[in-house]
């Protein structure tokens, strides 16, 4: 009869503990903001564009340093002729 009580105890008490962990992850910020419809759309509008924005500096910077370096070789003809006719359209293209 003892072991029972105290074992309803220790279970009052953690579940007293997990409710005020899950009043803290609720009045949470990032929860507050995902509370609404608006507020989740808006949030995934925003985090889409940046990634997309990132994605298109970063390649651009990525094609643009390969065209460089292979525009550089010129051991391996059919790569730096294509290379250098790369590099000609893009200075063309501004």
């Amino acid at each position: 009869m003892e072991q029972n009580q105290s074992d309803t105890e220790s279970l009052r008490a953690e579940l007293a503990a997990l409710r005020q962990e899950l009043d803290l992850l609720n009045n949470h910020r990032f929860v507050r903001a995902h509370d609404s419809w608006f507020g989740l759309v808006g949030f995934n509008f925003l985090r889409g564009l940046a990634m997309g924005l990132g994605t298109v500096i970063g390649a651009t910077f990525l094609v643009s340093v390969a065209v460089y370096f292979l525009s550089q070789i010129e051991l391996i003809p059919i790569i730096g002729e294509w290379a250098k006719m790369i590099a000609q359209e893009i200075q063309n293209g501004q």
